[in-house]
């Protein structure tokens, strides 16, 4: 419960604060250009740094970084909930993904060293995973209730008790041995690989207003790739590598971060497109709009705590991701049949409830696939590798969907636009009209991509995870050597 407690908070708060936005701008006088930063700041520091925290959390202990992180954490979120203008929040929203970047990955790797019985793994993943599908439409659901009852700023203070509780549980009951091993920290290593995804992903969020053929973006993505290119060398090499590729290259592990990767690719844009549909054609209110993803949020805990948990050690593990992720793209192919007048029950809730079970049953054996086998002392930045698949699989999906919706729905809102205007039917209610139209043409193309999209991380579960199920019993510990390479 005290891990839960922290990666729910972690998870979350990529979200919680998109729909307390519009009120956060208004109040601290942030610009349109610049009100992307208290989203981009978090992800910024978050995704670039969590390998860093990762092998940290291996090096100094994870119950000592853990708890560091809770600390970092609530003071960071003090300070944005407290700031007085756009700096100290753009800064806090920073602060708070540093320190995320420390937490989440020791957060997994405390499971993972923590349970080692077959039956008590199951559910400790099962749980892990739930929170993992849906932490991010539990955010949004907080988020709308704490901005229209209370104020933006608790989406923040909020994590101040949080934290406290985690903090005070965590120093009871988690209990850690340090695996140092003579080990020191890759400092080349942490430049190349953290200067890389930080590149990568800021150039994503830069891509959603510049658009992918910007100087600027094409030019982060480039230097991005050659540093994570010059530091997977640098790895071969490396006394003390930061990522020990032996990590990557297992064939299981691989697909494991790879499905995860292409998972959240298409699930991050839909509740992007989902959060506008219900507030911009709907016109669904913040805490209306919230609730409307809690059918899917029930769905997912219930695919992770009650089907995979109860059937990974029955099943390989791509037995469940693989019908997982076509029910998940089943369920966004549903959404690409929305019209701007389509209501939520008979459209919209049949489309959560398959996408939620379907990612209920991918994330708890993903999760499991990715840390089975792991010597302790890489369990860390084997699950800061994890979380940087889903960081990273989430910014590039969000922005390359957002400029695939915002270009077609301007193409097409054009044409009819002309064609209304040349038939002398274009008064305001019909341009209004026509707006929520191409709004909504947008989104149906880009969840179509994300369909397919999904399709293919079935494609790659099943293909490349040949993993059996796991055995009962305390799961081995395999400290004395590194993990074999099964890709061979």
């Amino acid at each position: 419960m005290v891990i839960a407690l922290a990666q729910l908070m972690v998870v979350l708060d990529a979200t919680i604060v998109n729909i307390a936005l519009p009120s956060a701008q208004r109040e601290l006088g942030i610009s349109d250009a610049d009100r992307q930063w208290v989203i981009t700041a978090y992800t910024l520091a978050f995704g670039g740094l969590l390998l860093l925290g990762g092998r940290i959390a291996d090096l100094v202990g994870r119950k000592t970084t853990f708890m560091v992180g809770l600390v970092g954490f609530a003071v960071a979120s003090g300070l944005g909930g407290a700031a007085g203008g756009p700096g100290l929040l753009f800064g806090a929203r920073a602060l708070q993904g540093a320190f995320g970047a420390v937490l989440a990955p020791s957060a997994l790797s405390l499971l993972t060293t923590t349970f080692r019985d077959g039956k008590e793994r199951g559910k400790a993943f099962g749980i892990y995973g739930a929170i993992a599908g849906g932490g991010a439409a539990i955010g949004l659901i907080v988020g709308g209730v704490l901005t229209e009852y209370l104020d933006w700023r608790w989406c923040l203070y909020v994590n101040v008790p949080i934290a406290a509780l985690a903090f005070l549980g965590a120093t009871v009951f988690l209990h850690d041995r340090p695996e140092r091993g003579g080990a020191r920290l890759d400092v080349l290593g942490a430049v190349l690989g953290c200067g890389g995804l930080v590149a990568i992903v800021y150039g994503c969020s830069e891509a959603r207003p510049r658009g992918w053929d910007d100087a600027l973006v094409l030019g982060l993505l480039c230097g991005g790739v050659a540093l994570l290119a010059a530091f997977a060398g640098w790895q071969t090499r490396a006394r003390h590598p930061l990522l020990p590729l032996h990590i990557v290259r297992d064939r299981n592990r691989g697909g494991a971060f790879l499905t995860m990767a292409l998972a959240t690719l298409a699930l991050f844009g839909m509740f992007l497109f989902l959060t506008y549909y219900f507030q911009i054609v709907l016109g669904y209110s913040p805490v209306k709009a919230g609730l409307a993803f809690l059918p899917m949020t029930l769905a997912i805990v219930t695919g992770a705590t009650q089907i995979s948990a109860r059937l990974l050690h029955h099943l390989p593990p791509r037995l469940l991701m693989v019908p997982g992720a076509l029910l998940a793209s089943g369920g966004l192919y549903l959404l690409t049949f929305l019209t701007a007048r389509s209501a939520y029950a008979p459209r919209v809730l049949p489309a959560e409830l398959l996408v939620g079970l379907g990612m209920g049953l991918i994330f708890m054996p993903v999760t499991a696939t990715a840390t089975a086998g792991v010597a302790p002392r890489d369990a860390g930045v084997t699950s800061a590798t994890l979380n940087t698949a889903q960081q990273v699989g989430g910014s590039i999906g969000t922005a390359l969907l957002n400029t695939l919706a915002t270009s077609t729905g301007a193409a097409y809102l054009a044409d009819r636009l002309t064609a209304a205007a040349r038939a002398g039917r274009l008064s305001p209610a019909v341009r209004d009209a026509l707006v929520k139209e191409g709004v909504v043409h947008g989104f149906t193309v880009a969840i179509g991509v994300s369909a397919a999209i999904m399709l293919l991380a079935a494609c790659v579960a099943g293909l490349l995870i040949t993993a059996r199920a796991p055995r009962h019993g305390p799961a081995p510990d395999r400290s004395a050597a590194p993990a074999p390479d099964t890709a061979r």
